[in-house]
C-alpha cells in the first residue's frame, strides 16, 4: 500500500463517520407511540405514562407492549419468531418495532417540532 491509498482510507472512513453522526443526531425524542394493527391505527399512546398494552389479532395471537420511563419494547409475543422481542426498545422519532405475523406496528411519533416539514428542490 501507498501513502496515498492511506490517505484514501483515513478520507472515506472520516466520511462515514460524519454521515452517521449525521444521520443519528436528528432525531429528536418522542412524545407519543401510535399502534396500527392490519393497516388500522388503533391507538396513540403517551412515552410519559407507564403502562402495559395488550393487542390481540383475529387469530388468537397476542403482544405485549410495555411503555416504560420514556420508551417503548415488546414483553410478550406469541409469534413463532419472536423478532419483535429482539428489537431494542424505543423512545426517538420514527423508531419502530415491527411484528409481521400480527400485523402490528408500534411506532414513536411526536416531541420536538423542528419547524421543517418538507424539503422541496426546484
Amino acid at each position: 500500500m501507498k501513502k496515498k491509498d492511506f490517505y484514501l482510507i483515513g478520507i472515506a472512513a472520516a466520511l462515514a463517520f460524519l454521515s452517521a453522526i449525521f444521520l443519528f443526531s436528528g432525531r429528536k425524542e418522542g412524545a407519543v407511540v401510535v399502534v396500527t394493527q392490519e393497516g388500522i391505527k388503533t391507538g396513540v399512546y403517551s412515552l410519559a405514562e407507564n403502562r402495559e398494552l395488550t393487542f390481540a389479532d383475529g387469530q388468537g395471537g397476542r403482544n405485549v407492549l410495555c411503555i416504560e420511563n420514556g420508551s417503548a419494547y415488546m414483553k410478550e409475543a406469541d409469534c413463532p419468531d419472536k423478532l419483535c422481542m429482539r428489537q431494542k426498545s424505543i423512545a426517538k422519532t420514527g423508531e419502530t418495532i415491527v411484528c409481521l405475523p400480527h400485523r402490528l406496528v408500534i411506532e414513536v411519533e411526536g416531541g420536538t417540532d423542528s419547524g421543517i416539514d418538507a424539503v422541496a428542490g426546484r
